[in-house]
């Protein structure tokens, strides 16, 4: 269980630093008119770091992706070879969130 919320952590972390990759590329673009050798000196640095963050976003979100289909193939070996078990494991699961709703 702890497992999942990691990867949807994971996950969630992924899509917002695309946003921020975002933002900072439309920060550069919109300051590219700009003068002076400093802030040329400064967006090369940016650019630079964008370009590392962005290769090691794709080598995460690569990772994530293999992990979630190995976890997915994994799941449907187990459950093709205990089907009882995880009929078991599912109607378990559902009492309780049935019982976690029905206290609201």
């Amino acid at each position: 269980m702890q497992k999942l919320s990691y990867e949807a952590t994971k996950e969630q972390l992924i899509d917002d630093f695309k946003v921020v990759v975002t933002d900072a590329e439309a920060l550069l673009k919109a300051t590219a008119n700009q003068g002076g050798e400093k802030l040329a000196e400064v967006r090369a640095k940016a650019e630079e770091s964008l370009k590392v963050a962005k290769a090691r976003m794709a080598d995460a979100q690569a990772e994530l992706l293999v992990k979630t289909r190995a976890a997915a193939k994994a799941t449907d070996v187990y459950v093709h070879e205990n089907p009882w078990q995880a009929i078991g494991v599912a109607a378990g699961v559902g009492v309780v969130i049935g019982l976690l709703i029905g206290r609201r």
